[in-house]
């Protein structure tokens, strides 16, 4: 059976499950696995004695959460990440997280864009986690601006679960900025939107219980060995879109 793509709806409910009574999961423990299967899979394709620095560009949700998780454990990793955040988040795991990377002595960048563009040229690659699957378009102030640098920047970016700009079920759009990735790292289970991507595409998230994953018929591969990650192979993924940076 093929490995199953999500809705939205879908990945919401089975995020609720996870963190309901039956699934026992905390938010803070899903982020933490999240966060280190995107370091896992970047220093997989991106080695570090090629592409130390890294910036991590996070939004002010649960997918900058991510990437602020996946700057430390890059850190731990021997990279030197410098994070970038266009707008702050406000919640306490988004607070406490900041901590933790300043407590790793990695760099925080300031929001205005002079900071991000002077980063981007001394950056070998560029994690994005800046939109999640909730994300709704279109693309607004300030992220349109920082999405566009980016993806002119003519680097290697990394996206968490699905790239900033694309919808999650109907993938990328002709209208509004996108980032347009080298390789995407979907959590749980990949997205619908992820079916029009090209690049290499890996699965993270590490944490599915078995009664879930039958539950909602995810079908999911095994991960080899120790790994949080696991490459999907290209014929699970439908080569539809083009994504030469233009």
């Amino acid at each position: 059976m093929p490995i199953r793509y999500l809705t939205a709806r879908l990945a919401h409910q089975i995020d609720e499950e996870l963190m309901s009574s039956a699934g026992a999961f905390s938010l803070d423990q899903l982020m933490e696995l999240a966060g280190l299967s995107c370091a896992q899979a970047l220093a997989k394709v991106y080695k570090r004695d090629t592409h130390k620095n890294v910036l991590v560009c996070c939004g002010p949700g649960n997918q900058g959460g991510d990437g602020l998780v996946a700057a430390r454990h890059l850190a731990m990793f021997g990279y030197e990440p410098i994070v970038y955040m266009p707008k702050l988040g406000s919640k306490d795991i988004y607070m406490r997280l900041r901590k933790q990377c300043d407590n790793m002595e990695i760099t925080t960048l300031p929001p205005d864009v002079s900071a991000l563009e002077s980063a981007l040229s001394n950056s070998h690659v560029i994690l994005d986690a800046i939109f999640g699957f909730s994300f709704k378009g279109p693309v607004r102030p300030p992220f349109d601006e920082v999405i566009k640098l980016i993806q002119a920047s003519d680097k290697p970016i990394v996206s968490i679960d699905i790239p900033s700009g694309w919808d999650v079920e109907k993938g990328p759009s002709m209208e509004g900025p996108l980032i347009l990735p080298d390789v995407l790292v979907s959590l749980t289970a990949p997205k619908e939107g992820a079916r029009n991507f090209r690049g290499r595409h890996f699965l993270g998230g590490r944490f599915v219980p078995k009664a879930l994953e039958k539950k909602f018929e995810l079908n999911l591969p095994e991960y080899p060995s120790a790994d949080q990650v696991m490459e999907l192979m290209p014929q699970n993924e439908p080569q539809v879109f083009n994504r030469s940076k233009t």
